[in-house]
């Protein structure tokens, strides 16, 4: 067991009032407040004229660094405490930087400001991010905390924080785009409240969100523009709220530029799984309404699956999706020639059989079928001919698949024994009758 002696608590001098980090540049304002110059120049950048921590107007904007202090970071730093400390160990729990009575008014505060936008377009809005920031932090320590956020007043501050991401002067600068939407996604995803009394979960934080032209306009410009983390969180929101909200997936559904920044998310190398993860969800919850499902087609879906199926090491869950999304693609007519035209798509599709999981073995069958035998498409049923997948469907006839999947091959297997003049199927006659079906 460590002891707690190796561990070190850093003083909260040393840490910006911003980032909550040890301070590694540290500069002072006019108004005498201290923080590390990285953020502070970052705040001052984003066209603010106020100190964060007191709001005061700035006389001037230099920085004048603090050697003082910066010496005795650097002498803390390098002191026998933080220097012998085991790199495998990690201080406890620091305490919240907020009481809780701190963030019922953090909250009140932000209600009052994010109403006087609705009410006053000429309103000063610089007092918003710094104080959207300490509730993020706040809410980001423990668990506990979020729910903390979500009762005090979070739920209600919900759809304020909707609103102002329509915001155009709010929301011009992407860190606080990415600050506002990491908020939304914090209180919708608390988990519900379960309804003793009916034994069902309870309708949604709030019943319904008003959402404007201005809303999806702020998630395409953070989609196509926004650095990595803002991408992810926005797909995150659009693929809850999408869920949640009829009015949301109306909205974005409208727009041929939602699908194509979600499935370039898709296929974007500096974006994490999880972020793919939402995109895709997101498309499924978009592709509920067939005539979205075309959408994505023309937008480019197909060959994004392909690609991202055939070149990519994907999760078993995100495969499952994908093709899931693959298979609702294969229903409307746009999607099936798409499939049927793109070989590394079939083959692809042919691959997960049998590879990854019940699910995906599933999906990738029904998206077989739907092509070879419901619609008879010739050049489906020649790509899987060369993918080998009729090799795939024979094993999986010997399997302990469901009735379903069973069915379906059954129905693939005779669509190609009709094609009995193949050099495939004379090969299966002759060389593998011994599990042959028929």
């Amino acid at each position: 067991m460590v002891r707690d002696d190796l561990y070190i608590t850093v003083p909260s001098y040393f840490r910006c009032p911003i980032s909550l980090d040890v301070m590694k540049s540290p500069v002072s304002l006019c108004t005498g407040v201290t923080y590390d110059r990285t953020s502070i120049q970052r705040w001052l950048d984003s066209g603010n004229n106020t100190c964060p921590a007191t709001m005061q107007l700035l006389q001037t904007k230099d920085l004048i660094p603090n050697h003082t202090l910066r010496r005795l970071i650097k002498i803390w730093s390098e002191s026998d405490s933080v220097q012998t400390r085991p790199s495998n160990v990690h201080p406890p729990h620091q305490p919240s930087s907020l009481t809780q009575d701190q963030v019922r008014e953090l909250i009140n505060q932000l209600e009052n400001e994010l109403q006087k936008i609705d009410r006053d377009s000429c309103f000063q809005i610089h007092t918003i991010p710094p104080r959207i920031s300490r509730l993020i932090l706040f809410a980001k320590e423990v668990e506990e905390n979020r729910k903390f956020v979500a009762a005090a007043g979070g739920t209600r501050l919900l759809q304020l924080v909707i609103s102002a991401l329509g915001n155009k002067q709010l929301v011009k600068d992407f860190g606080v785009l990415e600050k506002l939407v990491q908020f939304c996604n914090i209180i919708l995803q608390q988990p519900v409240k379960i309804d003793l009394v009916q034994g069902r979960p309870n309708p949604p934080l709030i019943s319904r969100i008003d959402v404007g032209k201005d809303f999806k306009c702020s998630m395409i410009m953070g989609l196509s523009q926004g650095r990595s983390e803002l991408r992810s969180e926005i797909a995150k929101l659009l693929e809850i709220t999408s869920n949640l909200y009829l009015e949301v997936k109306n909205l974005i559904s409208e727009d041929d530029e939602i699908y194509t920044q979600l499935l370039r998310l898709i296929v974007s190398m500096d974006c994490n799984p999880e972020a793919v993860d939402y995109a895709v969800s997101c498309l499924i919850s978009l592709a509920l309404s067939k005539r979205n499902r075309a959408k994505i087609v023309r937008n480019g879906g197909v060959g994004v699956l392909a690609k991202a199926l055939s070149e990519s090491e994907l999760s078993v869950s995100l495969t499952e999706k994908m093709l899931k999304l693959a298979e609702m693609m294969s229903t409307c007519k746009e999607g099936r020639m798409e499939i049927c035209g793109n070989e590394i798509c079939v083959e692809a599709i042919v691959k997960k059989v049998l590879k990854v999981s019940n699910m995906a073995t599933e999906h990738a069958v029904t998206i077989l079928w739907s092509l070879c035998c419901l619609f008879g498409d010739k050049k489906a049923q020649e790509s899987v001919t060369k993918s080998n997948g009729m090799a795939k469907i024979l094993l999986l006839m010997q399997s302990n698949c469901s009735s379903a999947v069973r069915h379906m091959c059954s129905d693939l297997l005779k669509v190609f024994r009709y094609k009995s003049k193949s050099s495939f199927l004379s090969c299966y006659d002759t060389k593998t009758t011994h599990i042959m079906p028929f």
